[in-house]
């Protein structure tokens, strides 16, 4: 989630007084007052951003690594062939990002087709799936250094995966929230070409119901770090915060084989995950 809440100027104190103060301006911002610091908060994710207007995507809009594509806020939704809804495998995206490419302040509406393709390192900043498709995002890149980073934005009524990991490299979702979802980042467990994958979570509001957080390959050496990460509505806590599995590149169905911190692949601890 993107902490929407503004700074405020704290007086100098000592003490006592000083660290109530702290504490309270704290449980009102919802943020750190200290620079490079986030603290979990239990209040709920904020709300979403109403669209600014609405853009129809009758075919697939490739986005150069020279120009950013900022949507101004606009909904995207498909039409023609990017319009039947469904959440068959091997659909056309809404939008295609060359390595490289950003994109930023779009909403996409329903229906989504099959999300956004990035083909190489990528930026999606700000960006909204308003109903999920077959996937929100899936990352191709080959390149073992390969960085995506999703900044800000949420998706919800993800059947399945909301971020699929097909490729190579590193994955970074910070000041997300996820509603309604079946996993919110999975490494591809069955892809004909496997890679290590790294995926990094940190300040995230997950709202129930939800499956899992991250899956991930143990026999690929991927790894998963979990921090800052908000749970909300989920008291019975069925929402498994890193789930391990053993892929394969032959299409069948892969092994799940455990989960939760091992301090390996599932990296985190009892105190980076919060429930309200």
């Amino acid at each position: 989630m993107s902490q929407r809440a503004a700074a405020r100027r704290i007086p100098r104190r000592s003490g006592r007084r000083a660290l109530a103060a702290l504490t309270g301006a704290v449980a009102l911002t919802g943020t750190a007052l200290t620079s490079g610091l986030t603290l979990p908060t239990a209040s709920a994710a904020a709300a979403w951003p109403t669209p600014s207007g609405s853009k129809a995507v009758p075919a697939t809009i490739a986005v150069p690594a020279s120009t950013p594509y900022d949507g101004g806020m606009k909904r995207h939704y498909g039409t023609g062939d990017l319009g039947s809804g469904g959440q068959d495998e091997g659909q056309a995206p809404l939008f295609t990002l060359a390595d490289g490419a950003v994109l930023k302040n779009v909403v996409l509406g329903s229906p989504a087709a099959d999300g956004v393709h990035c083909l190489g390192s990528c930026t999606l900043q700000n960006v909204w799936w308003e109903d999920v498709g077959e996937d929100a995002a899936t990352f191709k890149g080959k390149s073992s250094s390969a960085v995506y980073t999703v900044t800000g934005g949420g998706a919800r009524k993800a059947s399945d995966k909301v971020f699929q990991f097909n490729g190579a490299g590193r994955l970074t979702i910070t000041g997300f929230q996820v509603a309604d979802f079946g996993k919110l980042v999975r490494s591809c467990g069955n892809c004909s070409t496997q890679y290590k994958r790294t995926i990094v979570v940190d300040n995230v509001d997950v709202s129930a119901p939800g499956g899992s957080i991250a899956g991930i390959n143990t026999n690929y050496s991927d790894t998963a770090t979990l921090r800052n990460i908000r749970i909300h509505g989920d008291s019975s806590r069925k929402i498994k915060p890193c789930v391990r599995y053993t892929g394969n590149n032959t299409g069948a169905e892969p092994v799940q084989t455990g989960s939760g911190p091992d301090g390996t692949y599932c990296r985190y601890t009892a105190s980076d995950i919060t429930y309200s």
